[in-house]
């Protein structure tokens, strides 16, 4: 799944007016920016338009807006980062129809290398295409705005909606180029390249909590990688697949033979396929998630009745860690535990510090192993982390991303 698609360094966008679509969808706290992770990762492109001396008008979701605006989830904090971060006043328009006449007038004004931030385009209640919603309606605005498209927003790549995917035809009707800017380029070619073409010994580490979740993910990444090791709340289902008591782990019973299919497809291709030998259980689910908690660590096939599966044990670690030491390419998708709670975090820890001391190239699949790596200070050991979780799942399950095929080809 190579990159043959158009970027943003393939047109000068010189007194053009481009549109890009960003993932701002950052965590706010009291109004304020709590990660600006995804805010700096939009820079590359920004500041390339701006060099151009294009009318760059940004826009994105933020947070899961439903039954209308809320003002809690207004872009007007992100405008304000930006144009710290940028050295210069990023115009933001508040309003909430996100097309409307305030944004119309705004771009009407601005000058070359002027930069507009449009309101969360979930406000609208028109983003996620479906023509009952008049999604179709809201892609054409967007697209009278500007001449051209750029999608920087792997995060929501992975969804068909009016602001990734649906504007690329209403800006390919007037000429316009549809590419996808530089954040978008890095992430398809570090995980293309792991899942098409790895160096390998190539190692892909998947865990969190369901099966169901990961089910298209294990049957594609079996047939890519050298070894595939299982951990987090998924593994206890693989445990119970092998016969073995785990307690009150969770466990997806429906899941169960695909689990045993899983095991007999590695061996058939003579893959290795690793799940935890040991587990740090307790007697229940930490409450609140950060409490200090009682474990016990027992072998995997002694998990007592009254006890549930946590975090993989130390003999596990140690599996893995080794697993991980030879490796060429490492995919990391989903902690080994309940990383949250500091005593339940080893494992996802002792993953995260083997991939920092291993000379491969290291893929962090966004969503919560990202947030694990950040919090664990792993981040700059990394090669790569990606800034969307569902869509890098997506992408390692060999589906095409909408905000991707949108684009043009070269």
């Amino acid at each position: 799944m190579g990159l043959n698609k158009k970027t943003v360094a393939d047109f000068n966008a010189a007194g053009r007016k481009v549109l890009v679509r960003c993932d701002f969808n950052v965590p706010l706290k009291d109004g304020k920016i709590t990660d600006e992770t995804r805010v700096v990762a939009a820079l590359p492109t920004i500041n390339k338009l701006i060099a151009d001396g294009a009318k760059v008008i940004l826009c994105s979701h933020l947070g899961k807006v439903k039954n209308g605006p809320n003002e809690g989830e207004s872009l007007a904090p992100v405008a304000e980062r930006l144009s710290e971060k940028l050295g210069k006043k990023v115009v933001f328009v508040a309003d909430y129809n996100v097309t409307g006449e305030e944004a119309t007038a705004a771009v009407a004004a601005m000058q070359d290398g002027d930069v507009v931030l449009l309101q969360n385009t979930r406000f609208r209640g028109k983003e996620e295409t479906k023509p009952q919603d008049a999604g179709e309606a809201f892609a054409k605005e967007l697209a009278d705005l500007a001449d051209d498209y750029v999608c920087d927003a792997f995060g929501s790549a992975h969804r068909a909606h009016a602001s990734v995917a649906v504007v690329t035809k209403y800006i390919r009707e007037k000429g316009g180029n549809c590419a996808v800017g530089y954040l978008m380029e890095k992430e398809i070619q570090f995980l293309g390249n792991a899942v098409e073409d790895p160096v390998r010994p190539f190692v892909a580490i998947l865990g969190g909590a369901k099966v169901a979740d990961k089910l298209n993910v294990i049957s594609n990444l079996l047939e890519k990688c050298d070894t595939l090791i299982i951990g987090g709340g998924m593994a206890f289902t693989f445990l119970k697949a092998k016969g073995y008591e785990i307690g009150k782990s969770l466990v997806d019973e429906t899941k169960i033979d695909y689990c045993k299919e899983m095991m007999a497809k590695a061996e058939s291709l003579g893959k290795s396929l690793l799940l935890p030998v040991d587990a740090v259980c307790t007697d229940s689910f930490p409450n609140p998630i950060d409490a200090p908690i009682d474990t016990i660590t027992v072998d995997a096939d002694a998990i007592p009745a009254d006890k549930a599966g946590m975090d993989i044990g130390p003999k596990t670690v140690a599996i893995y860690s080794d697993a991980v030491k030879n490796a060429k390419t490492v995919v990391w998708n989903g902690p080994m535990g309940v990383f949250e709670n500091p005593t339940l975090a080893v494992g996802t820890k002792a993953v995260a510090a083997a991939l920092a001391e291993t000379d491969a190239t290291t893929i962090i699949g966004g969503g919560d192993s990202a947030a694990a790596v950040n919090q664990l200070g792993y981040a700059d050991k990394m090669s790569h982390i990606s800034t969307g979780g569902g869509a890098s799942l997506e992408f390692l399950e060999g589906k095409d991303l909408p905000g991707v095929s949108a684009a043009d080809n070269k």
